[in-house]
């Protein structure tokens, strides 16, 4: 999903304390979503021993000292109108755009954060091996547009936590860019796909051949 960033700034003026980012330690990645497809491994997947509080979300975000946790902050910076952001990190008013469903959304309550690459998922492809700390970074990165989007209650609950082996957005026009936000995730966090699921990323860069992969490798 491509920022508001004049927004995100209008909105962010109105919080005592502004988001301060920290610099990223990697160079931007730019690929072909083919190439990009092809970088990454394959693997099985394993649920075993997962459970939800094992990724620690919502978290303080970027400034702990400004009230707002990172779901917060991701529809701040989302907003295609931004929200009136009142005490406590209170949001009210504003507009999204939910891509997954080609749907806009007035007031913060109809929304989702949904995790582009889902905690299960990524549980399954890699982040069981990592540290409770790394997971909670996942959980709230903040440091990839991508990774975190506001979409509709319904098109996220009809992800829940499914590949694209299974589950693409119900907007067909949304396909190239959610298989490149897809990819660049699982890019970033060095997290694996499975055969089917890697075999229809393949499809979808067949299908998607001017779609680029951006990306920065997680800390």
């Amino acid at each position: 999903m491509i920022k508001n960033l004049m927004h995100a700034a209008t909105a962010a003026a109105l919080i005592v304390l502004p988001l301060t980012i920290s610099p990223s330690a990697h160079a931007a990645e730019r690929l072909p979503l083919s190439t990009a497809v092809h970088q990454l491994k394959t693997a099985d997947e394993s649920r075993e021993g997962y459970t939800r509080d094992k990724f620690r979300h919502w978290n303080a975000g970027q400034n702990p000292l400004d009230g707002c946790n990172t779901r917060n902050e991701v529809l701040i910076a989302e907003a295609v109108e931004p929200p009136a952001v009142g005490p406590g990190c209170k949001l009210s008013g504003g507009t999204w755009w939910s891509y997954y469903d080609a749907t806009t959304v007035s007031g913060p309550s109809g929304l989702d954060i949904d995790h582009m690459v889902p905690l299960a998922e990524a549980w399954d492809s890699g982040a069981s091996a990592w540290t409770a700390q790394r997971r909670e970074a996942y959980a709230n990165d903040l440091g990839a547009p991508t990774s975190l989007v506001g979409v509709t209650a319904r098109s996220n609950r009809s992800k829940s936590d499914q590949d694209p082996g299974t589950w693409m957005p119900p907007a067909g026009e949304a396909h190239c860019q959610y298989a490149a936000e897809w990819t660049g995730t699982k890019l970033r966090w060095d997290l694996a796909v499975d055969p089917q699921e890697q075999a229809e990323l393949l499809q979808l860069a067949a299908e998607c051949p001017t779609t680029e992969v951006v990306f920065e490798p997680a800390s």
